[in-house]
């Protein structure tokens, strides 16, 4: 199950069914359909709070990821963590990618649940790897976005 919580916001509305498909996406890629994860839309405020507290790094980022990595004893089912997005960080910068906040989001959702997955970009090969797993998956579904848009 993927858990979408917002905070209330001055911010435009997002696609969480976008979001919730980046995931599905990025999970089924590794074959972790059976894994559960929780998605917080924020804003810099709350996104910079969690920064500061884990990661000892002021100021807000754009997601942040927190690998759980256990069966929950009451569904049987894999938790693998949470993922915070700040939407006011995404909405910022969506223009400088040519996307939508949307495809932003959902970008960030699928970098976040790779995290989660056990993929980081601390070293060149690191970082190479998991952009490009993480573009193939981000093109992918924007492809079947556009289809599905198209008929309509």
């Amino acid at each position: 199950m993927i858990t979408i919580q917002t905070i209330k916001m001055d911010l435009p509305k997002i696609n969480k069914d976008l979001i919730r498909k980046a995931v599905k996406l990025t999970l089924s890629r590794f074959n972790k359909t059976d894994a559960d994860v929780t998605i917080r839309i924020t804003d810099d405020s709350e996104i910079a709070q969690l920064n500061h507290e884990y990661r000892s790094i002021s100021g807000a980022t754009d997601v942040l990821s927190f690998s759980q990595d256990f069966q929950n004893p009451e569904t049987e089912r894999w938790y693998l963590g949470d993922i915070i997005i700040s939407l006011e960080t995404a909405v910022n910068q969506a223009p400088q990618y040519d996307l939508t906040p949307n495809q932003e989001c959902a970008f960030l959702a699928v970098h976040g649940t790779l995290h989660l997955l056990g993929y980081d970009h601390n070293t060149p090969s690191e970082k190479e790897k998991m952009w490009e797993i993480q573009d193939e998956i981000f093109l992918n579904l924007i492809r079947d976005s556009e289809k599905k848009a198209d008929r309509r």
